[in-house]
């Protein structure tokens, strides 16, 4: 099973049902609305219903649950069931971003609650005894993102050991909000100026910072740290994200870094 939302399935509230979506507020952005309905007891109604059908050993939700909506909900016990019986190992979620200012872009919620989630997946599967992980899912270059919150975004993969095996540039998509941001500059909520990456070599940066493990974009993410001001992260120390750039052939390294010629043959002075 999967879907766009496949927790969040029910009207949000009463209201909803007469006057449709709010004009003016968003159901869980950003913060949950007080009349938000959270309730996963039809959706777990239907998971049981599933797995009682004959011949079916397992379901597995995919993708498409919103950890926001789960978060809010403290009664139902379905992250405890979910992770129980719907995960196959991994579980995809689209957090997208770690920036706080990047994440209002989007009008997701801030990195708090995916880090609140994350955590209680991960204490929920060590009480099941079960070794199951997040696939998380990210997005470079969005409209509004810098070179610095991309850097804020490595140093969290970092911090939290992440590799990101879902990671993409942002594309522009005809209808959605970030596409009307990257071609009008502005954020049409606020009326602010939003800035978008569009050069190659820009795009390319924030991308490598996504796979800074990945020895192919070693080069890249030295010119993007280099480019933040944010050298420190270059070497061989714990909070490092890449190492320098190796001595070429035939040459050493002094004490400072620079190139050493090779010794002449012989052994002695001259």
């Amino acid at each position: 099973m999967g879907g766009p939302t496949a927790n969040f399935t029910i009207p949000a509230c009463e209201g909803q049902l007469v006057r449709g979506s709010c004009r003016d507020r968003q159901c869980l952005f950003p913060k949950p609305c007080p009349r938000l309905r959270v309730d996963h007891s039809g959706y777990l109604r239907l998971l049981r219903e599933l797995r009682s059908l004959p011949k079916v050993k397992k379901v597995f939700i995919r993708s498409g649950i919103r950890y926001d909506y789960l978060m809010a909900d403290k009664k139902s016990g379905f992250l405890r069931e979910l992770c129980l019986h719907h995960v196959s190992g991994q579980l995809k979620v689209a957090p997208e971003h770690v920036s706080d200012r990047v994440l209002a872009l989007m009008r997701k919620p801030g990195r708090s609650v995916y880090d609140e989630f994350r955590k209680a997946y991960a204490s929920v599967n060590e009480e099941l005894g079960k070794k199951q992980y997040l696939v998380p899912y990210f997005i470079s270059s969005h409209p509004g993102a810098t070179l610095d919150d991309a850097v804020e975004l490595a140093e969290y993969l970092r911090d939290t050991r992440s590799r990101p095996e879902q990671a993409q540039d942002f594309i522009p998509t005809p209808g959605s909000l970030s596409t009307c941001m990257y071609h009008t500059g502005l954020n049409p909520f606020t009326g602010e100026a939003v800035t978008s990456s569009r050069t190659r070599e820009e795009r390319d940066m924030q991308r490598a910072l996504l796979r800074f493990s990945d020895e192919a974009n070693r080069e890249a993410v030295i010119r993007a740290l280099k480019k933040a001001g944010r050298d420190d992260l270059i070497g061989r120390g714990p909070s490092c994200l890449v190492r320098r750039e190796e001595a070429s052939a035939g040459g050493r390294r002094g004490a400072q870094g620079g190139k050493k010629a090779p010794r002449a043959r012989g052994g002695g002075r001259r």
